[in-house]
């Protein structure tokens, strides 16, 4: 089936074709010996693959009618030839079907168009050889190269785990918490207690006095509120007296210092 399958390589809308003189020697073909401003013909190139023939078409524009033909088996190779002064012509070889062979020439009118015919052919011709080799490692499949993944004698693997110790190192640090009542997972307490105090830069020192308080709106301080009397101190309890006012009074003689601030009416 894929012997009959025609697949389509390229095509090109603008190709011309050109006498070819005799070759006289083996030194190629040049472009400039060939009339190059009178083509014998004018039409369309189209480049086909049969199998892994390939087939250069020369045909009409319009109709589509076919002019000349050149089957490739190999390229490069006597089938398709580059000249040597240009990069936009060729020499193919046509056949008629009969056995019947010419040689023309092949002139593009863009160098785009000749690149493409020449990508065209190498293309097809490399996944020609590719079936080739795949079609030899099936018939004999003990003499395809075989991939040898062991070591060498003397060969060694350097191995990066310098990451993995840093994990390990990080989770060896993490501190359990303690579990409280209830089985409720605490968090540990924290570091030693720092000091409320300000910090203050190097060099600088806190006021060795605070300033005087904002005197409120009110009745001034004046020297007579300062001549009132002031209430008296409470004594303080002696040193060696524990029980201070919680002492039990048995005397009435304690009753009646306990009185002496109070007024009878």
């Amino acid at each position: 089936m894929e012997e009959d399958y025609e697949a389509v390589l390229c095509v090109k809308p603008a190709v011309h074709v050109y006498r070819v003189p005799p070759r006289a020697s083996n030194r190629g073909y040049r472009a400039a010996e060939w009339q190059l401003d009178q083509p014998a013909w004018s039409g369309r190139l189209r480049i086909t693959a049969k199998g892994k023939t390939a087939f250069i078409k020369l045909e009409d524009k319009t109709s589509g009618e076919l002019f000349a033909q050149a089957p490739v088996e190999q390229f490069p190779g006597i089938a398709v030839e580059s000249v040597t002064d240009s990069s936009r012509y060729f020499v193919i070889r046509i056949e008629d079907g009969n056995g019947r062979r010419a040689f023309i020439g092949v002139g593009f009118v863009d160098r785009g168009d000749a690149f493409d015919f020449n990508v065209a052919l190498q293309d097809h011709f490399k996944w020609v050889r590719q079936q080739n080799e795949l079609a030899k490692q099936a018939e004999n499949p003990d003499q395809a190269p075989k991939l040898d993944l062991g070591f060498k004698e003397g060969q060694t693997i350097k191995l990066n785990i310098a990451n993995m110790k840093k994990k390990e190192g990080a989770a060896g640090n993490t501190r359990p918490r303690s579990a409280g009542p209830g089985g409720l997972s605490l968090l540990p307490p924290p570091p030693g207690g720092k000091s409320s105090m300000p910090t203050l830069p190097s060099g600088e020192q806190l006021p060795s006095s605070l300033p005087p308080p904002t005197r409120l709106p009110g009745t001034p301080i004046t020297d007579s509120l300062l001549s009132w009397p002031q209430p008296a101190a409470a004594p303080s309890a002696p040193a060696t007296d524990v029980w201070g006012d919680f002492k039990a009074s048995g005397s009435d003689s304690n009753q009646t210092q306990a009185n002496a601030g109070w007024v009878q009416f």
